[in-house]
């Protein structure tokens, strides 16, 4: 095909006139070019025969082979250590570690004191001997492995590496306070604290129900009995709430703080923070540090009130008669980390988890919530 334009009807042609030179254009073409079409070659079939292969399954984690990995890092940097410690600068002192065993030792108080060799373990802000009450043995051993898990010095200036000890050291300089054998008023900070969270509770943000709008095909890809996020939300907040308000709270009235169609989170009745206000200033110093840690990773009052009381020494006489009653299982880990945690699951179970996110924050919630149930459990 062949296209021309004309000098009358293109514009950029100069036209002949008197006393200017007259500049000749070749008419634009435009030229279309076609290949031959040529059809697709499939390829064989693979030869092989049945149903593919099933997808590799990553080898569960024990946590005894945890403790042997971190033994054999440990013996690998001190002989490292060992060979350079001659040549070592003064400055580096935090990068070795200076006690080779660690021993939970008991005063003639009966409390129990953790020792690296012969040094005793010490609040970090007193700078006094951290003692551990004599009905917690097994809070005194897990300090003991924290520190035995160390492979520096300078890792025990970290709180993540830690955390037993540092919540063991919140719950000391509370009772310190108490009796007054130390400046500050901490306690009524953390109460303060703590209350702000009551008014955006995790358990009690709800949302919205089922519109129009949603991805329906993603949700019944899922396998949750094509239930709604609000309405798994509220099946697992009413069994703590219907405990909260029964046997620790009684008579009150916990209200959702963001129920359907709402965006401003909502106020409880005065009624009920008075209440509540006054249940935690009269927590006992464990208590009161193993509530503000699991307030802290779990971002909900409610769920860690129920799991302090429900593994608390000082509640046992709440939880008695309702085992004996019911057999259902305790409220540990996993419902704790459940429950504060129903948006999350729902999302990455419909669009997938990040990798170093996700599990990360998985795993680290639940280790917060083991170190409560250890700070606020006793053998008494």
């Amino acid at each position: 095909m062949k296209l021309s334009t004309s000098k009358a009807t293109a514009p950029f042609l100069y036209k002949p006139c008197k006393n200017r030179r007259v500049f000749n254009h070749t008419p634009l073409c435009y030229k279309f070019h076609t290949g031959i079409p040529r059809a697709a070659t499939p390829l064989p079939l693979p030869a092989a025969v049945g149903p593919p292969p099933a997808a590799p399954l990553p080898a569960a984690s024990q946590y005894g082979e945890q403790v042997n990995r971190r033994r054999r890092q440990a013996e690998l940097l001190k002989r490292g250590q060992d060979l350079r410690a001659s040549h070592m600068k003064p400055g580096s002192a935090l990068k070795k570690r200076f006690w080779k065993e660690v021993h939970v030792k008991t005063t003639p108080e009966g409390h129990h004191t953790v020792h690296l060799d012969g040094r005793p373990v010490r609040a970090p802000t007193t700078k006094s001997v951290l003692p551990i009450p004599p009905s917690k043995p097994h809070l005194a051993s897990a300090i003991a492995l924290e520190w035995d898990l160390l492979v520096s010095a300078q890792q025990a200036l970290k709180q993540h590496h830690i955390p037993l000890t540092s919540i063991a050291s919140r719950a000391y300089d509370i009772a310190l306070q108490d009796k007054g054998q130390a400046p500050g008023d901490a306690r009524q900070e953390m109460v303060t604290m703590l209350m702000r969270y009551l008014d955006t509770d995790t358990l009690l943000c709800w949302a919205p129900a089922r519109s129009q709008h949603d991805a329906m095909q993603l949700e019944e890809s899922v396998d949750r009995a094509n239930k709604s996020l609000r309405e798994i939300q509220i099946r697992v907040a009413r069994p703590i709430i219907s405990y909260l308000t029964t046997n620790i709270w009684p008579g009150i009235e916990i209200k959702p703080v963001l129920d359907d169609g709402s965006i401003v989170p909502a106020s409880q009745p005065q009624e009920t923070r008075d209440v509540i206000r006054g249940w935690i200033s009269g927590l006992g110093p464990w208590e009161l540090a193993g509530l503000e840690r699991a307030v802290l990773a779990g971002k909900s009052l409610c769920v860690a009130a129920r799991l302090v009381v429900e593994w608390s020494e000082n509640f046992r006489s709440v939880n008695e008669p309702n085992e004996q009653a019911s057999k259902s299982p305790k409220f540990g880990i996993e419902e704790a980390a459940e429950a504060c945690s129903l948006e999350v699951a729902w999302q990455t179970g419909m669009w997938g988890e990040v990798e170093d996110s996700h599990d990360v924050d998985k795993e680290d919630l639940r280790r917060q919530f083991g170190s409560v149930i250890l700070i606020v459990s006793g053998t008494s």
